[in-house]
């Protein structure tokens, strides 16, 4: 993999309120056009998983939820909503930790993350929360299969959420989904500019795309798309974002 000299980032505001079962390769398209652009092979669309979510009627009114007991018993402790936290525990393949008021778990998808990923953030209504999409990488796949049929541009797909991170403040945009690109970059076993022999040098590039989309779309902008232009990669390599999960048996964190 080359440097790219220079790439673009655009956020992709011309979007409409999304509902279940919308066509977000459609939209995605119309909202290239309305920025002025057309797909080109090699472009990069970030998607944030809220959308997804959204067209895949990943929503829960918290009217309809029941809390267990355990529910009941942690919410009451830090002021917190019972049946919000019940919808939590449901999205839980495992509870990592609790403690403070905060509960971290593993999704069923994988992932480690903040309340099973589920929050009440760019949801309409008062009392409804949003889930993580069922499978965010069949989904950026089918984005990425749309836009190709439909533009004859191979476009990478990322769908993307904000996860906190260990020993660091602050969230960034991790890929959740991925399509039409590897979501890793191995350097083990090349020279670096001394001669020396990398050896653990594997890079989350798909992350860092994803993080990169998040200066432009924001959280408050009503962006929910960001075109990348100008990242060089190898569109011959397929991956997905199951390859950034790392091994239980490496992971410090477990």
């Amino acid at each position: 993999m080359t440097t790219p000299p220079e790439m673009r980032l655009l956020g992709l505001a011309a979007l409409p309120e999304v509902t279940p079962n919308m066509d977000l390769a459609d939209l995605a398209r119309h909202a290239v056009r309305d920025a002025g652009e057309t797909f080109h092979d090699g472009d990069v669309l970030v998607v944030t998983h809220k959308i997804v979510a959204k067209a895949e009627g990943r929503l829960v009114d918290l009217h309809t939820v029941e809390p267990s007991a355990f529910a009941h018993e942690w919410a009451a402790a830090w002021g917190k909503d019972p049946r919000h936290v019940e919808v939590v525990l449901r999205e839980s393949a495992r509870v990592v930790r609790m403690d403070r008021g905060v509960l971290i778990t593993q999704t069923r998808h994988g992932f480690v993350c903040a309340n099973s990923g589920v929050d009440a953030s760019n949801v309409p209504g008062e009392e409804v929360v949003c889930l993580l999409p069922l499978d965010p990488d069949a989904t950026a796949l089918a984005i990425h299969r749309s836009l190709k049929e439909a533009t004859g541009a191979h476009v990478a797909v990322i769908i993307a959420d904000s996860f906190g991170r260990p020993w660091r403040n602050g969230i960034v945009n991790v890929a959740i989904g991925v399509a039409g690109i590897a979501p890793l970059i191995d350097y083990r076993g090349q020279a670096d500019d001394f001669g020396r022999t990398m050896q653990v040098s594997v890079l989350a590039v798909a992350d860092e795309l994803a993080s990169a989309a998040e200066l432009v779309m924001g959280k408050v902008s009503r962006c929910p798309m960001a075109l990348i232009r100008g990242y060089s990669f190898d569109n011959r390599q397929q991956g997905s974002a199951r390859e950034l999960l790392m091994d239980p048996t490496t992971d410090m964190f477990r």
